[in-house]
């Protein structure tokens, strides 16, 4: 860590300066947990206005991965896609990993390809650095409330040493050697996908069958039918409420990441792929900037019926 201290003492504010790359919708909660609790943070996002709200909170703006490195002793990100990630920890001259001091620490929280996080290993390896992957699920609530599950892969000793970071955000399971924290996460993603789809539609079903669906969620929400998906977004659904919690377009790139994987290990799960083709409907109507609960929008237009007209009532 820094100077003032050895890789032995406990991570506190005193001796560990935060980077954060990402201050979307999951990155600014979970940053914002980390300037509350008093550590010194420097951002950095593409668009810098996304990281107003952290500057406003006391953190530094980066004009660079690069230069945020410099500055920092564990760099976190939490990005869109494979190729951001790659971009902002692996270049060369503007990414992290080229301006971070020996012995730091790169966490990469995206959600992302299994195979980069160990590639992500290796560089950081290779210039005496380390690095976790530890995607998170929870959403944006779990993410404003500090109740998300993260998935770690990577050195153990670390992941420990990392949990007075990790514990603010919340809750870290470690999974494994580097890229396990991803495989944990497709997997989490492979469960959303059928529940998702399940919720949509008992839903639908309810609602072509004369069922109040604010009552019939009431109902199942507390028996064997209830979930986390339910709990999330079964009133966003009711309410017409899109907003993304998590981008249809990156539950996308997950779920096509998932597919890559499996083609690879020769798995055929076909839920998922069912799942995955649904959600793809949904790009392809202009909606991949809305909520993953938009998914009833898909069923919605299968069916041809809509839940709207039922809610003036």
């Amino acid at each position: 860590m820094s100077s003032k201290s050895t890789s032995t003492d406990p991570i506190n504010p005193s001796n560990t300066r935060i980077g954060w790359i990402g201050t979307g919708v999951m990155g600014r909660s979970m940053c914002g947990h980390l300037i509350k609790a008093g550590y010194s943070v420097t951002v950095f996002n593409r668009t810098v206005s996304k990281a107003q709200t952290l500057v406003d909170m006391g953190a530094n703006l980066a004009d660079s991965p690069n230069s945020l490195a410099s500055q920092s002793d564990v760099v976190f990100s939490i990005v869109g896609y494979p190729s951001d990630v790659r971009r902002v920890l692996l270049d060369p001259s503007s990414g992290a990993l080229s301006g971070l001091s020996r012995g730091g620490i790169l966490v990469d929280m995206t959600t992302s390809e299994p195979s980069l996080a160990e590639e992500i290993s290796k560089a950081a390896s290779s210039v005496n650095c380390i690095s976790v992957d530890a995607p998170v699920s929870g959403g944006d609530l779990g993410a404003k409330n500090g109740k998300l599950s993260i998935f770690a892969g990577g050195d153990e000793t670390t992941v420990k040493r990392l949990d007075p970071l990790f514990s603010l955000m919340g809750k870290v399971n470690f999974m494994g050697a580097s890229g396990k924290g991803q495989f944990a996460k497709l997997a989490n993603q492979i469960t959303i996908a059928s529940t998702m789809l399940g919720l949509v539609e008992g839903i639908i079903y309810a609602h072509k069958s004369g069922l109040d669906v604010r009552k019939f969620l009431e109902a199942i929400s507390t028996g064997a039918a209830g979930s986390k998906s339910i709990d999330l977004y079964g009133d966003r659904i009711l309410k017409r409420d899109f907003d993304p919690g998590f981008y249809v377009n990156h539950f996308v790139k997950d779920l096509g990441i998932c597919l890559n994987e499996c083609q690879r290990m020769g798995l055929a799960l076909p839920g998922l792929a069912l799942a995955q083709q649904l959600y793809l409907s949904l790009k392809a109507h202009g909606e991949g900037d809305l909520g993953t609960q938009a998914l009833i929008l898909a069923l919605e237009r299968l069916n041809n019926v809509s839940l709207q007209p039922s809610l003036s009532s």
